[in-house]
């Protein structure tokens, strides 16, 4: 048996750790993709840690489909330490920097104190919203959140660009789609749908919603599209995990989605462009800022 790089075992962890956090049981679909970006490292590195927890038996490749989780890694037996707590303090941040309750930096001590949290705990937290190009690291000393809290007028620009944008997606000449990115965006959205909600539901929510969008994005073979609509994934990361629109609209957005996924495997592009655009216009229209999608 080949023996791991040590960074190989490090990012084998990481991905644990990640599949803990987003609260995946055994049968869920994992991204390369999707784990080197919110790991921040290229892909090489993610499929040989793959590779490494298949020769485990922790997971299994699918060949044109995926890698196929085959067993949930036990949860710490330390509760601040648990996926719930972690996402749950995510979604605390989320709502008092868009309620204006947190400033654009911050300290370790500062967070410790307002959440209640243990040194560790919070330095897992933050390097978690790191990861996911929320904050980061200020020289020698705390931590910057990189994006402007809630505004009305940059939510609708951002709509507005969005609908300039993504519905051209599907019209690109060199749009091309992988039957198994479709097969594994179909079970995400299934399972989302088949599992009970709970607050810490939406980070997870949100991340398959951002891999939807932007797996299009980068299916039309356009880089600057997929760059663009990258950006915004980012951009709105941190106000959609402050999701206030309860479980109907998730159900909604879900079909409509698969409503999507069923027109490309039709091979009807134009109408996946104008479901697309009603789409984003309806999520636009939300009340709140930033509404998802």
């Amino acid at each position: 048996m080949t023996m791991p790089t040590r960074l190989q075992q490090e990012i084998a962890e990481r991905i644990l750790r990640m599949v803990r956090e987003d609260g995946l049981e055994a049968g869920a679909w994992l991204n390369e993709n999707s784990a080197a970006r919110r790991l921040n490292v290229s892909r090489t590195p993610v499929r040989a840690a793959i590779d490494h927890l298949a020769r485990q038996g922790l997971v299994r490749r699918h060949p044109n489909k995926g890698v196929e989780l085959l067993s949930a890694p036990e949860a710490s037996a330390d509760p601040n330490a648990s996926a719930d707590a972690t996402e749950l303090a995510m979604v605390r941040v989320a709502q008092d920097r868009h309620g204006g309750r947190l400033p654009d930096e911050i300290s370790e001590l500062e967070l410790m104190r307002r959440y209640e949290l243990g040194r560790p705990e919070v330095q897992r937290l933050m390097a978690r919203l790191a990861d996911l190009d929320m904050v980061e690291r200020k020289r020698g000393y705390g931590w910057r959140f990189l994006h402007e809290p809630r505004d009305q007028s940059a939510h609708d620009e951002r709509y507005r660009f969005r609908l300039l944008i993504e519905p051209m997606v599907f019209l690109e000449p060199g749009f091309s789609l992988d039957q198994g990115w479709i097969d594994e965006m179909r079970i995400r959205h299934e399972q989302t749908l088949s599992q009970p909600w709970k607050e810490s539901s939406a980070i997870g929510f949100y991340e398959m919603n951002a891999d939807f969008h932007e797996g299009l994005a980068a299916a039309s073979g356009n880089r600057f599209i997929h760059s663009a609509i990258r950006r915004q994934n980012q951009m709105r990361r941190l106000s959609n995990y402050d999701w206030t629109y309860g479980y109907e609209r998730v159900v909604v957005n879900s079909r409509e989605h698969l409503q999507m996924l069923a027109t490309i495997e039709a091979g009807d592009l134009q109408l996946a462009s104008a479901l697309m655009r009603s789409h984003l216009q309806r999520a636009m229209q939300l009340r709140r800022p930033d509404g998802l999608d």
